[in-house]
């Protein structure tokens, strides 16, 4: 079964998939590794990591199709693929899925935030017009080329327009053929409980730690009826927080022992790579 196919399926279940996000090519290899099923290229965390600069519409198409490009080298897991706003007008997100098709995406997620978009967190965010979204959701489902190619919408609309307003305009990106429903930033408990009810299409929540949103355990939200539990940026905020500790013993004790539980031992980084893998393919070779 494809990659896409296996993406459709495990969303159509509803069971509440963790899917957490990788910032980099290492990054979703350690994610895959611990056996996840699906992976989020998250522009959030390219931001955060690549550029180290906020989630603040700096990334671009060709620096998001970069990393998802090498992340399907690395991985052989179903891919989300963070493409914020289509970076422009419907024409724009039309050469936006060809692009991340061609990238090796198997979803893409689009949402309806004036450009520059920020972070569905952050305060200060405006919305297109409705039209205008499902204009770009239309452009997105007829420019892919593999119908296994799945479209999410997002709408940021409950946090300026409302949560009765954010709901209303899901309901139309599934009318222009959006795969997967994406309600961002939703605020009070009973708002997550109700969307699996108010939403016939599968939906994503997103547990951001330290968020706006209540944190649901995955199984709650599977039991509700959710296809994805995003957590975009858990493996980030690891691996800062790892970075952090660490640096911080080298920078007192002016040593760090493989030995210390700070740090993955030499051998481990040597096998996540794949390094045993590229020894025998030299030696075939030589």
């Amino acid at each position: 079964m494809s990659t896409r196919k296996q993406l459709r399926s495990l969303v159509e279940a509803r069971r509440g998939i963790i899917v957490p996000g990788a910032f980099n090519a290492l990054s979703a290899k350690v994610i895959a590794d611990l056996g996840f099923k699906a992976i989020y290229v998250t522009g959030a965390g390219v931001t955060n990591m690549w550029f180290g600069m906020p989630d603040q519409g700096f990334m671009g198409l060709h620096e998001i199709a970069d990393h998802t490009a090498r992340i399907r080298d690395a991985v052989d897991v179903p891919l989300i693929v963070d493409a914020d706003t289509g970076f422009g007008n419907a024409l724009n997100v039309r050469h936006t899925v060809r692009v991340l098709e061609r990238a090796g995406a198997d979803c893409i997620q689009l949402e309806d935030q004036v450009a520059p978009k920020r972070c569905g967190h952050f305060s200060g965010k405006e919305v297109i017009s409705t039209e205008e979204a499902v204009s770009k959701i239309k452009a997105a489902v007829d420019a892919r080329q593999d119908p296994d190619f799945l479209i999410m919408a997002r709408t940021d609309a409950a946090a300026t327009l409302g949560f009765e307003a954010a709901i209303e305009r899901a309901e139309k990106f599934a009318e222009a053929g959006a795969d997967i429903l994406f309600v961002e930033a939703v605020t009070e408990a009973e708002q997550v409980r109700a969307l699996p009810q108010r939403l016939a299409k599968p939906q994503l929540m997103n547990m951001v730690i330290g968020g706006r949103t209540p944190i649901f355990n995955a199984d709650q939200l599977g039991e509700l009826g959710y296809g994805i539990v995003l957590y975009a940026n858990a493996a980030l905020q690891g691996a800062v927080a790892g970075m952090q500790k660490t640096l911080t013993v080298l920078r007192d004790e002016k040593e760090v022992q493989e030995s210390s539980g700070l740090v993955a031992s030499f051998s481990e980084r040597q096998r996540l790579v794949g390094k045993p893998e590229w020894d025998e393919l030299e030696s075939r070779y030589s």
